[in-house]
């Protein structure tokens, strides 16, 4: 069984170090970005590559034109039901939140990562 991708976007990269070494501990494969544009290149790297992506964690503000919103979307507009989770210390804007997402405030309690990641993707691992 392959292991299940997800893509980290965190402007703060100590903490995106983490969210990723976490989040690979656990078993995942794991690509990181550390702006909104950046994200989009790797979401074009992945379709070039054939690739697809099993979940999204994403801060909401984020350095650049792009903000985890916008990431979140795009991501949504190439595979409609990825589980997305937004961690940020900003609030929730509803309006903006795509169907199905999780929201996770700062400072993430990296169980409660693994925990959402797990429940939205149906992954025990």
């Amino acid at each position: 069984m392959s292991k299940l991708i997800g893509l980290v976007v965190e402007d703060e990269w100590l903490l995106r170090l983490e969210l990723a070494e976490e989040l690979s501990g656990a078993g995942w494969q794991v690509r990181e970005a550390a702006t909104g544009d950046e994200a989009l290149k790797v979401l074009s790297q992945i379709q070039a590559d054939g690739a697809g992506l099993d979940f999204l964690v994403t801060d909401i503000r984020l350095g650049g034109l792009v903000d985890g919103w916008d990431v979140a979307e795009a991501c949504r507009k190439i595979w409609p039901q990825l589980p997305v989770i937004y961690v940020s210390a900003n609030p929730i804007v509803e309006k903006r939140r795509v169907e199905g997402s999780a929201f996770l405030s700062k400072p993430v309690e990296v169980e409660q990562l693994l925990s959402e990641c797990r429940r939205l993707t149906g992954d025990g691992a």
